[in-house]
């Protein structure tokens, strides 16, 4: 049986994916909708088996959670964002390329105005020169920071153009992306209060314990600030939604729209980040969510405040988890005659750091520095450590242990880089005379308008005058330029400035990096008089 992850965030208007209905049971995503695979249930304890772990002094079920959600409620936010909807690629294919499981569209003659019409319909295809449509989605936050410093997940805001905050006394602010990262599926949002405002620190989700209280705040459903509570489910599950999976188990009730929302213990610590959901067919909450543990989020987010994106330690191999059939055929085992545990080296890159410390296919590699590792645990141990560190790898090579000093790199896996345009510059607009042009920031109603990418750098041509030098190189209103020279620009003020260096210099013409239907080109400019 296949079970379907859905993000539990809500999604206004458009949904991006459909969830498939398995016996009344789909995994959902608190924040937008993505497939998922099944996970194995753990095998019940023997009743009467001795226990070998301590029993803690038992803690007293709390009368009331009211005093501890008054203090955390305002720390908790609406994320709300707006997006471009861009036509499908398969959108110019005929009816017969719908979708099997979506609405069946009647056979018409190819060409005849009936086929267009539901082949548009159903499609949603835009009529010519009809600007594409724009959906929306909600999703949840909390604020780490009281300069204005939010916590999120990815999927709420990716591939937004207009990001806007709700605090719980109903202020609304825009939002600047300041970082995101889609493999651990978390964001960090600034906004600009005028006063400071209310936080709540992370904790040390490693200190949580299975049948520990907790509390998630969130936006289900639009509903702002809802608390729900229960226990810690399970810790380290592993839901085959992505390389780095780690995450909390609760029964807390968490729905689509609790994305990005925090996950507190009773000392009023974020120890971990709503984001998926285990629910019926439309998604709803049956008792299983999965939070982003705080300690897997601390290093991500601290990048992410610092430049923007995650760099990653990459040692250049391919591994899998020493299963105990494995340890059994290799004879590997520890002092105690248990089977070993690690991660069993497949694959090497030979131009990798793993090849250039040694490590051979057939090795296993059981430490990391100081951390023990299997196959689950190895990619956010690697992962977490900076590319150009060096770490010390203990091996089990051909019956012996070893110890291997690697410098790690930087992953092959290209980082997310934020949306340019969800803070506009003050000054939106610049006129070059000596160019003949008007140049503009690039937001969200000109990326409607001219269909631009929610990443796409530069200043927009808004207006060309007749006769100009730009018009006399092609440069028409809706091109968008990247460069002055070797000089990147992305707001009108920098454009300018580039023009006066090259007046400062005496130069006679520049050299601009221009975007069209096209593509990119290099286009050289007179100023004016030359």
């Amino acid at each position: 049986m296949r079970n379907l992850f859905v993000r539990s965030g809500v999604r206004l208007a458009v949904r991006r994916a459909a969830c498939l209905a398995v016996s009344g049971l789909a995994l959902s995503v608190a924040g937008g909708w993505s497939g998922g695979s099944a996970f194995a249930q753990n095998a019940p304890p023997v009743s009467g088996q001795p226990s070998s772990v301590p029993t803690p002094a038992p803690r007293s079920v709390p009368s009331s959670f009211a005093d501890l959600a008054n203090r955390l409620l305002p720390s908790v936010v609406n994320v709300s964002t707006s997006a471009v909807l861009k036509p499908a690629k398969n959108d110019d294919k005929g009816p017969d390329s719908s979708d099997p499981d979506g609405p069946q569209v009647p056979s018409f003659q190819p060409g005849s105005p009936l086929e267009k019409f539901f082949h548009d319909y159903l499609k949603h295809k835009p009529a010519p020169n009809r600007p594409p449509r724009r959906q929306q989605a909600l999703g949840s936050g909390f604020i780490i920071d009281a300069s204005g410093i939010i916590v999120t997940n990815n999927h709420v805001i990716e591939g937004a153009d207009q990001v806007s905050v709700t605090l719980q006394d109903g202020t609304e602010m825009p939002a600047r992306i300041v970082g995101r990262d889609s493999q651990v599926d978390l964001a960090v949002l600034e906004v600009k209060p005028k006063h400071p405002l209310p936080t709540v620190p992370l904790g040390r989700s490693d200190r949580a314990r299975i049948g520990d209280w907790v509390l998630a705040i969130g936006n289900p459903f639009g509903l702002n600030g809802t608390v729900t509570a229960g226990i810690i489910s399970s810790r380290g599950r592993n839901v085959e939604h992505g390389l780095y999976d780690d995450y909390i188990q609760t029964d807390a009730a968490i729905n689509r729209g609790n994305s990005g929302g925090p996950l507190f213990n009773l000392s009023g610590e974020v120890i971990g980040i709503n984001t998926l959901i285990y629910g019926g067919a439309g998604g709803d909450s049956i008792g299983i969510g999965f939070a982003i543990p705080a300690d897997d989020a601390r290093g991500i987010i601290d990048q992410l405040r610092r430049t923007g994106h995650v760099s990653r330690g990459w040692m250049g191999l391919k591994f899998q988890d020493v299963t105990n059939d494995i340890a059994e055929t290799l004879d590997f085992h520890k002092p105690d005659g248990s089977n070993g545990k690690g991660t069993l080296v497949s694959e090497i890159d030979p131009k990798g750091p793993a090849a250039k410390a040694g490590l051979e296919v057939g090795d296993i590699i059981t430490r990391v520095g100081d951390q023990d590792v299997t196959g689950q645990t190895m990619p956010r141990i690697i992962a977490s450590i900076l590319p150009g560190t060096q770490a010390q790898l203990t091996v089990w090579h051909k019956g012996a242990f070893k110890t291997l000093p690697i410098t790690l790199a930087q992953s092959p896996t290209p980082p997310d880089m934020p949306p340019s345009d969800t803070h506009q510059p003050e000054h939106r607009h610049a006129a070059l005379g000596e160019l003949g042009v008007t140049v503009s920031s690039i937001d969200a109603d000109a990326r409607t308008q001219y269909a631009l990418s929610d990443d796409q750098r530069g200043v927009l041509v808004s207006r060309v005058e007749a006769g100009s030098p730009a018009a006399s190189r092609g440069i028409a209103e809706g091109n968008v330029i990247t460069q002055v020279g070797q000089d990147q620009i992305n707001t009108p003020d920098d454009f300018a400035k580039a023009i006066q260096r090259l007046h400062d210099r005496k130069k006679t013409e520049v050299l601009l990096l221009l975007q069209d239907d096209d593509g990119l080109r290099w286009v050289p400019v007179p100023f004016l008089g030359n």
